[in-house]
């Protein structure tokens, strides 16, 4: 017996019927007609496009081994709270986990794991990181108006963050469904047009340096936050530069941050060809390839000035990008301003709609 082939309606995805009246084929559910042959062949272009496979496989040449000489002079501390390994020169000494705030302890000689291609030095100090924080309370209408003199820094640290950079070259080839909408009158009924579109966008992007953070303790969208870094000031790894400052052992290897990496490059290209879709109503992507050529990864560390604070028995951690000074971190929120807010904005809300019932009733 042969196969029943039953193809769904590019527009709403409804199932199309032939209809022995128009003797096309048209679907049940918006109505839309089509030629069997024009269905048949936007169908097989579809499958064909399902059945291509994203190739986005790196070459993994991060980072390079480190010297005896480098290593002695490193010590690694330990949280047994979280299980973050800090590391350190001889000279500075950690007593507290820089993400838990809880203390750590020393687990002795660094050893091991890959060295760093570039580091961008810190270009802003602990003061400024204070002051930024001061800045960042500011024009905050709900928090509570206590926090500011309740609240206590509990600890500033700087510490470099590992980071896996990606670059790539994507090759793209991306279908969107569109959409219009045209409404019109006349002394009987309402009328509302809804055509739809199949838009096609194929290209080439250039990425450097994406950047995925090699740290499960530092959440992801706190890192993202606080981009971009200037890559401008990058240099070549050197240890001199962690005098004074921690650094985070990276726990998330180059394979493990692959699948983040694709998915940033992914939308970035979905988004950047969106943009060039304009005059619909609405845009969704019906189906998306990309695959990835030229692609390298490299290990850096980038400067981050963590914050930890407590306010009634609460913690809080902010983060300052070392080199830039963006602040980003969460705060506390005054239920009581709150609701106050609340109510004024409905209040609000309520005297313009009433406002502007008043004058089309007088229209």
């Amino acid at each position: 017996m042969s196969e029943l082939i039953q193809y769904k309606c590019p527009c709403c995805g409804g199932a199309v019927e032939f209809n022995s009246t128009a003797q096309k084929m048209k679907c049940p559910y918006c109505d839309t007609e089509f030629e069997i042959e024009t269905l048949k062949k936007y169908d097989e272009e579809l499958k064909q496009e399902k059945q291509k496979e994203d190739q986005m496989q790196w070459q993994e040449d991060a980072g390079s081994q480190w010297g005896e000489e480098e290593t002695s002079k490193m010590r690694v501390y330990h949280c047994e709270s979280c299980g973050g390994e800090i590391i350190a020169d001889e000279n500075q000494a950690a007593t507290k986990c820089p993400y838990c705030d809880n203390p750590v302890v020393m687990k002795g000689q660094f050893q091991g794991d890959l060295r760093p291609d570039y580091v961008i030095p810190f270009k802003l100090d602990k003061a400024a990181a204070k002051e930024r924080f001061k800045s960042h309370l500011n024009g905050k209408p709900l928090l509570p108006k206590v926090f500011r003199s309740e609240n206590h820094i509990d600890e500033i640290k700087g510490i470099y963050v590992p980071f896996w950079l990606f670059d790539a070259d994507a090759e793209a080839d991306i279908r969107y469904k569109g959409t219009t909408v045209r409404t019109w009158s006349d002394s009987d009924y309402n009328y509302t047009q809804t055509s739809y579109y199949s838009i096609l966008r194929g290209g080439r992007i250039g990425f450097e340096r994406v950047p995925v953070d090699g740290s499960y303790k530092m959440e992801d969208d706190l890192m993202e936050s606080i981009e971009p870094y200037d890559f401008k000031d990058a240099v070549d790894f050197q240890t001199a530069y962690l005098a004074g400052y921690l650094a985070d052992k990276y726990d998330v290897n180059a394979e493990e941050s692959i699948g983040h990496a694709n998915r940033r490059i992914r939308q970035s290209t979905e988004d950047a060809f969106r943009a060039t879709v304009k005059g619909y109503s609405g845009v969704v992507v019906e189906n998306s390839n990309v695959r990835l050529e030229n692609s390298r990864v490299k290990y850096a560390l980038y400067p981050v000035w963590i914050l930890n604070t407590t306010w009634q028995g609460k913690k809080y951690r902010f983060a300052m990008n070392g080199q830039t000074g963006k602040f980003v971190g969460n705060l506390p929120t005054d239920k009581g301003a709150y609701v106050r807010w609340f109510v004024g904005l409905t209040v609000g809300i309520s005297v313009a709609a009433f406002s502007i019932l008043s004058l089309l009733w007088m229209l």
